[in-house]
């Protein structure tokens, strides 16, 4: 999520077991970045044997042992070069095909609603917080909520177990040996797959959060070509092309969203000295940027798939 790839242990959306289960924890968006050891067993067990990150060498109550990635961590500027782009792609979409037990329901929009719920109801001890927090709206953003999810309702975007936070740290090459690693799982859950692969978009930005780093139109339907079809993405129609740059792109919308009213939760909660209130107007002024485009382009797209 770009600059906020700072975490602390606040957790607000909801409280994870603390005993072992062979259910796993949906929490695709909660505060607390870093899940309790039982919730994360399960899907590091699936993930390790499906071939995702460190091999999981032993399991214990309290811990676990793990292989050693011989591989160098991607940059931002990394995500974009195109046979990289193209792993990341066939990665992503093997990771998107891997079986988790417990529910495969998205939790994204009750996620987003607890969000709101906990950023809305903030009081500030800092007079000068406090003045720029009072100057949000939040009416605006829950009818901002409310549409986008009405618009995201209609594109029937499928839902597979997602990752959630691939930005260029949680990406490794092996350049001797071609290997790329998707690591750390922590925020892995059911979701739509449009919000992972827009929210992975949006890490193009960066860590300084510049979003004319977007991938353009040609850029992602390069990405899309070998998630749909890694053995011949040439062979790609175009109308899917066009109906998965719609999905990632509404849904690009959202990871905006989100990660705007973490930022609001995390200015209040966390004991990290980074600006959390200022990255809230930074991805909110962004999701409005963008809005007009990605609405445009997905009723245009609606008004002809329904013709």
């Amino acid at each position: 999520m770009g600059a906020a790839t700072i975490s602390d242990g606040m957790e607000v959306a909801s409280q994870a077991p603390v005993n072992g289960t062979s259910d796993v924890l949906s929490s695709s968006l909660s505060v607390d970045t870093s899940l309790p050891l039982p919730a994360m067993k399960p899907r590091v067990i699936y993930l390790s044997a499906a071939g995702f990150g460190a091999k999981l060498l032993a399991l214990f109550e309290n811990g676990m042992v793990q292989s050693f990635i011989n591989a160098r961590t991607l940059t931002p500027p990394d995500m974009r070069d195109p046979k990289l782009a193209a792993m990341i792609a066939r990665e992503l979409r093997k990771f998107h095909e891997v079986e988790i037990p417990g529910s495969k329901d998205s939790q994204l929009w009750i996620d987003l609603s607890k969000f709101f719920e906990k950023a809305s109801k903030l009081k500030f001890d800092d007079n000068e917080k406090q003045e720029k927090y009072q100057t949000i709206s939040f009416e605006e953003v829950q009818n901002e909520i409310n549409e986008l999810k009405a618009l995201t309702d209609c594109l029937d975007a499928p839902v597979v177990f997602s990752h959630n936070d691939l930005l260029s740290g949680n990406l490794m090459l092996n350049e001797e040996e071609g290997k790329l690693y998707i690591i750390d799982f922590e925020y892995g859950s059911y979701n739509y797959r449009g919000f992972d692969i827009g929210n992975h978009f949006n890490e193009y930005a960066g860590y300084d959060c510049d979003y004319t780093l977007y991938p353009s139109k040609d850029e992602q339907y390069h990405f899309f070509r070998h998630y749909l079809c890694p053995n011949a993405p040439e062979e790609v129609p175009d109308c899917d092309l066009e109906a998965l740059y719609v999905e990632a792109n509404a849904f690009m919308l959202a990871s905006h969203l989100c990660w705007a009213l973490w930022a609001l939760i995390q200015a209040k909660m966390s004991p990290i000295d980074f600006d959390y209130l200022s990255y809230f107007f930074l991805r909110y002024n962004e999701y409005k940027k963008q809005k007009e485009d990605v609405f445009s382009s997905a009723k245009s797209y609606l008004s002809k798939s329904q013709s």
